[in-house]
């Protein structure tokens, strides 16, 4: 399928700022009304927020609504979700298909978003797999520098971008109705780079993917996974959420993707950073939580896909920093280089 990859807004340009999942921005005002100062001053757009932006509680309907009037505006460039959630599933029914097609824009999110991503796929749209306002427009302290380079190019510029290996990451979140959070950057620790599993051939095909959990949500539900020959030869890229869900509920989500003929579709495959620490989870030992995943993740292709090339801790999910991945875009994975390209 030939997917639309659609204008780019440029500094000046008015960008819609939705929450399809939840209004969390009304909860935290913090880092959501940081985010947006920096959408202004940092990336020269002006943000637009929508009725339900803020707003916990809308119904799918008037969630949907907002998204309509955001894609029928002509004067808005892109569209932004503030954060995820966990019922943006029940949105996708409501959507106007014929709208949204004949208006493509750019659409940015992560997590939950996955839904709306994979909507907009399977009706022709590339858009971009991370870059919420809340998240990584609002870090404390400064926006990580690849996160702000990666997003610079993914919203303002069409061609290759390659990735670049984080020498140090973090997944330690702090209270974010608090105002000291802000001021200063959170922790980050050494990282060891991207594993490589099976880096014998060079990939270059478009991309599908997003959170894994939403992924099976979707399958579970019947909605917007197609048949598996609608993905052969792609690179699935996916990562798991600050849920932090075991290594034993991983295999499964795969092995049932294996089990309905998806995963030896995919040649090479790349995965997420594992968030191993949340408020919830706090005492979870987080390099062993990280190997168990990994371990889970090779145990199912192994067992379904045992060519497939895979490429572990990608900067691409929960974690910081976080680059944005085109849904629908190309991505080359280069295994004997060690490299790996993405088209915005």
């Amino acid at each position: 399928m030939s997917l639309i990859n659609p204008p780019k807004p440029q500094p000046g340009d008015r960008v819609a700022i939705v929450s399809p999942a939840a209004g969390i921005a009304g909860l935290y005002p913090l880092p959501h009304e940081l985010g947006l100062e920096r959408l202004k001053t940092e990336f020269g757009l002006v943000p637009v927020e929508y009725p339900t932006t803020r707003k916990m509680g809308a119904t799918p309907q008037e969630r949907a609504d907002d998204l309509h009037a955001a894609f029928a505006d002509p004067d808005i460039k892109a569209v932004i979700a503030t954060i995820g959630g966990d019922d943006q599933i029940t949105v996708l029914p409501h959507l106007d298909a014929e709208l949204i097609k004949a208006n493509p824009k750019p659409y940015f999110g992560h997590s939950d978003n996955t839904n709306i991503l994979m909507w907009l796929h399977n009706r022709g749209i590339q858009g971009f797999y991370g870059g919420s306002v809340m998240v990584q427009f609002g870090r404390p302290g400064a926006m990580h520098p690849a996160t702000k380079d990666s997003l610079k190019a993914a919203l303002f510029t069409q061609g290759e971008y390659e990735l670049t290996q984080s020498t140090a990451y973090g997944d330690k979140d702090s209270p974010w109705e608090d105002p000291e959070t802000f001021t200063k950057e959170p922790v980050l620790e050494p990282a060891g780079g991207w594993i490589w599993h099976q880096p014998t051939k060079t990939v270059r095909a478009r991309s599908w993917g997003g959170n894994l959990e939403i992924l099976s949500w979707l399958m579970m539900a019947g909605k917007e996974i197609d048949e598996p020959d609608h993905y052969d030869g792609k690179v699935l890229f996916f990562e798991t959420s600050e849920e932090m869900p075991s290594a034993t509920e991983v295999y499964r989500i795969l092995r049932n993707m294996g089990e309905r003929g998806l995963l030896d579709k995919f040649p090479a495959v790349l995965v997420g950073r594992a968030k191993a620490w949340f408020f919830t989870n706090q005492d979870t030992d987080r390099a062993t939580h990280t190997r168990e995943q990994r371990e889970a993740v090779l145990r199912a292709f192994g067992e379904y896909a045992p060519e497939t090339m895979i490429v572990f801790d990608v900067d691409l999910g929960h974690t910081d920093p976080q680059v944005i991945i085109p849904v629908g875009g190309t991505i080359e994975v280069d295994g004997p280089r060690r490299r790996i390209t993405v088209t915005y």
